[in-house]
């Protein structure tokens, strides 16, 4: 068991904001899945399109899996599905590291789904100031990180 150091006590008001923004985030995923079905897509697939569409028609696996939010074991089996529908091809990068690409079925597929998903994300924030939109990054961002460091201690 780690040592460490005693807690201060949480006021009930950011208990209460943590699990507001907890079942946003919560609800978020949930859109997400629901978009994925509705687009005709797996999940985990929908994931790794959209990953791919913010890196690139290639890029590297560990990257996809860091950024995807899936695991490494889910990656791995939805690129070997992929991989038969030839939506994707493997590719050997330097050392061991692999790069994943799209096919140009997988572009068309990328094009016709996660593309007009992403497009409705930026429809979403229309009526955001451009400030609006910097500070749900920034604070976003924030939150990701303060987690991080706080999960590495556990």
């Amino acid at each position: 068991m780690p040592n460490n150091p005693p807690q201060q006590p949480i006021d009930p008001q950011i208990r209460q904001q943590n699990k507001r923004l907890n079942l946003l985030l919560f609800e978020t995923d949930a859109i997400y899945y629901e978009a994925a079905k509705r687009l005709g897509l797996i999940d985990s697939d929908c994931k790794i399109l959209y990953t791919m569409c913010h890196l690139g028609s290639k890029c590297l696996l560990a990257d996809v899996v860091r950024l995807s939010g899936c695991n490494k074991q889910t990656v791995n089996s939805a690129l070997r599905r992929m991989e038969a529908e030839e939506l994707i091809y493997l590719q050997k990068a330097d050392g061991r590291r692999k790069l994943i690409c799209l096919t140009e079925k997988g572009r068309l597929l990328s094009q016709n789904t996660v593309e007009r998903l992403i497009e409705l994300e930026n429809e979403a924030m229309l009526n955001w100031t451009e400030q609006e939109t910097a500070l749900y990054i920034e604070l976003t961002q924030r939150f990701l990180q303060d987690l991080k460091e706080k999960i590495k201690r556990l």
